[in-house]
């Protein structure tokens, strides 16, 4: 009963307290109006320098090669980006074939190929091309020569067909081979005229020798292509052109059956005495004993070259040397192009190469400087070449060459024509189907001292043969100083006549 009156006395208390209020929120203040977003400076990346994206990957093409019953190659590359076929023959026997006395006759033959063929002549057989929308091009070179074309690919069967009577059934007619020979010997004297073309027959023969394949200019000169007659073409071609010293290269919008089948259908019945030449021997490399000069009374500049011989393709040391060379003087920022170019302003540009053959190539280091600092200029080129030893390469340096040498790869396969070549290269200097992947493999390779050594061996300034072509005064008076060497005139067509008692001692 207590429990109960206390519950209820609670409840009535209760219902008697009132209920507070809650207190009114008070109202927001207005908020301040936003600031205009501040307008970004269109030249504020230039604060920063980018940064360099990723590099892409390199994806070397692949070539696969087979062989017809009758001796004939096929190299093929399959690259379906556009409707193109690079079609092309590569032939073995190039100017390294030349008989003595007759430098020239192999660039003569080739060239001859394209007046007339398969019973159509010069006009009828360029018309057939046009035809199809190309023209062919002809390169001959020491190891060999590839003529072809780039074509649409519905076009490719009809182009091959042309290729194939220009091989095998060229027509060799008097009166064509008068317009080609005289048309030679037109282009021979304007070669003439170039300090280039003087200093490569002075230094073909100072490198080789005048006796040896690779010793005269693949053009030959004027006294001997002269003597050239309809005859010793066709004995040429009789001897050098045939399938076993052929190969049939087709790269791009097509299959490696189809180029089977092209090649038996143009090529399959094709005969001939034709082989595979051997390699050059390799030249003898005596130390200098004296400095080569084509005279050229007031030339404004002094071509300077010089050299040696290098080494055969394949040789163990190449892709080491392709990179002892490019940091010496194989691209701009190489050691040579930089001191006579960007530090003494003698030059517009230096340069060096390597040129691994069948047989052994050679090394060369060339630059045109002014007239006035043909001694200094000269000077330098032996100062740099002896600083190899007495200032090694650095690391910089040779990743600098090593990253430009693989990085431009891509550039040598641009077009399905680039492709063909490079193909046909592979062809005529005997080389594995992966070569360039074993190239890039090589130069990836290639360590600081194995780079460091072929530099020294091959870059000795003492068998570097020197060649000059200029005013014989300036260099008289220049060079003789420099104590490298006697100065020996040298008697090259088309060259000013050594003057009486400019030799030097």
């Amino acid at each position: 009963m207590r429990r109960l009156f206390l519950a209820l006395s609670l409840l009535a208390l209760a219902s008697c307290v009132t209920t507070p209020q809650p207190e009114p929120t008070p109202e927001p203040a207005p908020a301040a109006p936003a600031e205009p977003p501040k307008a970004e400076d269109p030249q504020a990346f230039r604060t920063k320098m980018p940064t360099p994206g990723k590099s892409p990957d390199l994806v070397l093409p692949t070539f696969e090669q087979t062989k017809l019953d009758n001796g004939l190659t096929v190299v093929t590359n399959t690259r379906r980006e556009l409707p193109l076929v690079f079609v092309g023959l590569a032939f073995a026997n190039g100017t390294s074939q030349d008989p003595a006395a007759q430098g020239g006759l192999a660039d003569l033959t080739y060239k001859m190929l394209l007046e007339g063929a398969g019973g159509k002549d010069t006009i009828a057989l360029d018309n057939a091309f046009a035809d199809l929308g190309v023209s062919p091009s002809m390169r001959v070179e020491p190891d060999g020569a590839i003529v072809g074309v780039r074509v649409l690919a519905r076009n490719a069967d009809k182009a091959l067909a042309l290729l194939a009577d220009v091989a095998r059934r060229p027509t060799f007619a008097q009166k064509d081979f008068d317009r080609r020979k005289k048309q030679q010997l037109a282009d021979l004297v304007r070669r003439l005229g170039t300090p280039w073309f003087l200093a490569q027959q002075a230094y073909l023969e100072a490198v080789f020798t005048s006796a040896h394949p690779y010793g005269h200019p693949g053009s030959g000169v004027p006294a001997s292509v002269e003597k050239l007659t309809l005859q010793d073409v066709k004995r040429f071609y009789q001897k050098n052109v045939g399938p076993k010293a052929t190969a049939l290269v087709v790269v791009g919008d097509v299959t490696k059956q189809q180029a089977e089948d092209w090649a038996k259908k143009y090529l399959g019945d094709w005969k001939g005495e034709a082989v595979l030449p051997s390699a050059p021997p390799a030249p003898a490399s005596p130390p200098r004993d004296s400095l080569r000069v084509v005279h050229k009374p007031g030339l404004e500049q002094t071509f300077i070259m010089v050299g040696r011989p290098g080494i055969a393709v394949g040789h163990p040391d190449e892709y080491a040397l392709d990179l002892a060379i490019t940091v010496f003087g194989g691209f701009f920022g190489s050691r040579l192009n930089m001191n006579l170019r960007e530090a003494k302003g003698y030059t517009y540009g230096a340069g060096a190469s390597s040129d691994a053959r069948l047989g052994v190539g050679p090394i060369t280091v060339y630059s045109s400087v002014r007239a006035n600092v043909t001694g200094p200029a000269l000077a330098e080129f032996v100062r740099e070449l002896t600083d190899i030893k007495a200032r090694p390469i650095a690391s910089k340096e040779l990743e600098a060459a090593r990253e430009g040498l693989i990085r431009s790869y891509p550039g040598i396969f641009e077009t399905v024509e680039w492709v063909g070549i490079n193909a046909a290269t592979l062809f005529l200097k005997r080389r594995p189907m992966d070569e360039f992947a074993r190239q890039v493999e090589g130069l990836e390779k290639a360590t600081p001292a194995e780079v460091q050594r072929v530099a020294e061996t091959y870059l000795n300034p003492a068998a570097m043969q020197i060649i000059l072509v200029g005013d014989p005064d300036v260099i008289q008076q220049q060079v003789v100083p420099l104590n490298l060497g006697k100065l020996a005139p040298m008697d090259v067509a088309g060259a000013g006549k050594p003057a009486p008692g400019k030799a030097g001692k």
